[in-house]
């Protein structure tokens, strides 16, 4: 049984990770200058969903040896408690069979479990849920803290492994990822996704930050958007716990050279 201190912390933080949700995407006015290596623009890469916010697909990048990202493949979202008939009608058009809903069992109950798109499988990778009771409690803001604890929160690893070993080896359709609002644990995946795909760290940032875009956030909100330290937070974690992004992958996500093979081999062309 949870204690009233650890209850109290989840809750506080499950309410504040959900404050970010909007009921309705809406845009900001420009989004961050592309790099290079973006191969998809905005408009096209958007989902068009009208009550899942920072619906859009993962793919559409180039990497450093020339290759690209697959498009219909991968698709990062927010969460799908709100999702219209419509909106999930056109997820499954989208070929979505697999959902993976990164949120706590706390927010679960607050914002409501996933709606998912017909034949689609729901799988619950909680990423934070067992982080210790103080760092749920400095994370209000998705700042630095809550980031860092992307790496050292126990069943964190696990999580995202799940998630990653899922694109690898799906081969039924489209795999879809979320939180609450699409832009932390999300955009962490993402993050990750891209690196062990070989895109650069620069447009890594871009995709990262084409949250506040998709959400309508004013620059610093890291209720409603993102911020680069909070990114830079987690990958210096990585380099402090593991010596290095690849021990990360390897020692603390536990992906196999096989497994990283088989993502590359389905996502890149």
């Amino acid at each position: 049984m949870l204690q009233p201190r650890v209850l109290g912390a989840s809750m506080i933080v499950a309410a504040a990770l959900s404050l970010g949700q909007s009921p309705t995407p809406a845009f900001a006015a420009d989004p961050p200058a592309p790099t290079g290596a973006v191969a998809l623009d905005t408009a096209t890469r958007s989902l068009n969903l009208a009550t899942v916010v920072n619906a859009r697909d993962a793919g559409g990048y180039r990497t450093v040896d020339g290759r690209t990202v697959r498009t219909g493949l991968v698709y990062r979202t927010g969460e799908l408690g709100k999702a219209t008939d419509a909106d999930l009608a056109a997820l499954a058009a989208d070929g979505v069979v697999s959902v993976h809903d990164l949120r706590t069992g706390y927010e679960q109950v607050l914002m409501g479990v996933d709606k998912l798109p017909a034949g689609a499988v729901e799988h619950y990778d909680d990423i934070i849920g067992q982080a210790p009771p103080q760092v749920m409690a400095t994370s209000m803001l998705a700042g630095p803290d809550l980031y860092r604890a992307f790496i050292t929160a126990p069943g964190a690893n696990a999580g995202f492994a799940d998630v990653l070993r899922d694109i690898a080896y799906n081969t039924d359709g489209a795999v879809l990822y979320h939180c609450s609002a699409g832009k932390d644990r999300t955009g962490w995946t993402s993050a990750v996704l891209l690196t062990l795909l070989g895109v650069d760290r620069e447009t890594v940032y871009y995709d990262f930050l084409l949250s506040n875009y998709y959400r309508g956030a004013a620059g610093g909100d890291t209720i409603n958007g993102v911020v680069a330290p909070a990114l830079d937070a987690a990958f210096d974690q990585v380099d402090r716990s593991y010596g290095s992004f690849d021990a990360y992958v390897h020692d603390g996500l536990g992906l196999t050279d096989a497994d990283i093979a088989a993502l590359q081999a389905k996502l890149l062309s």
